[in-house]
């Protein structure tokens, strides 16, 4: 999956603006003083980044899914089970944070109500990178399905991980393991539910109904997840 590279002017911004989060938050005291310390042009920086550090902070989360497909794509995921990949991938998504209160900072910033929308895109996006960089093909409800269930898996690492002080990070890895066990059993229980004699008429009807959605367009309300072709 590519990714679209960053600015490179807008990636000396990033770069200024990280050890300044830690004190001032994803904030326009952080902007400045990334402006100042980067020596890029205020307007410049203004019109790159229009909403200031948020636009930054943004950058900062699809700056660390790029690392993670680019290592997803150097790695040797054959000898594993595909509940092993998604893990691995989580991992590597973790792995490529390079500043932990940063994204604690983010978290908060991206809780608030007027945020919350572009958290939950930035969300959407990390699972549909990890499904795509593993190959996924669907183009039914399950495109959606997966992408959904992934997103709430991410976030619940991401806050397991920012309060997580053992050793190596060795109690997030076993919460990992968890998550993805908890989905499966998940999966389980929705083909016992599908394969129930019993409810074969409900689950035929939606399967009628369902049958044809595909995958979204994506040029039609790109900022929306969940947009998916209308059959007609």
């Amino acid at each position: 999956m590519s990714q679209t590279p960053i600015d490179p002017v807008k990636q000396q911004l990033l770069d200024a603006i990280v050890p300044h989060v830690a004190f001032d938050g994803w904030a326009p005291a952080a902007f400045n003083a990334a402006i100042a310390d980067s020596g890029v042009d205020p307007a410049l920086a203004r019109t790159l980044c229009p909403r200031g550090a948020i636009d930054l902070a943004i950058a900062f989360h699809q700056q660390g899914d790029a690392a993670m497909v680019a290592a997803l794509d150097a790695a040797d995921l054959s000898g594993m089970r595909f509940r092993e990949k998604v893990a691995h991938a989580i991992r590597l998504r973790i792995g490529a944070i390079p500043d932990k209160e940063a994204v604690r900072r983010g978290t908060a910033l991206f809780a608030l109500p007027h945020m919350a929308a572009d958290g939950s895109k930035l969300l959407w996006g990390t699972a549909d990178a990890i499904w795509t960089a593993l190959g996924d093909t669907s183009d039914d409800l399950n495109w959606y399905t997966k992408r959904l269930t992934l997103s709430g898996v991410y976030a619940s690492v991401v806050l397991y991980w920012l309060g997580d002080d053992s050793l190596g990070g060795q109690a997030t890895d076993a919460f990992i393991d968890r998550r993805i066990d908890d989905v499966m059993q998940f999966e389980k229980v929705k083909a016992s539910v599908r394969d129930n004699a019993l409810l074969k008429p409900l689950t035929g009807a939606l399967g009628r109904l369902t049958a044809g959605i595909k995958a979204p367009r994506r040029d039609v309300d790109p900022d929306l997840p969940g947009v998916w072709r209308d059959p007609t």
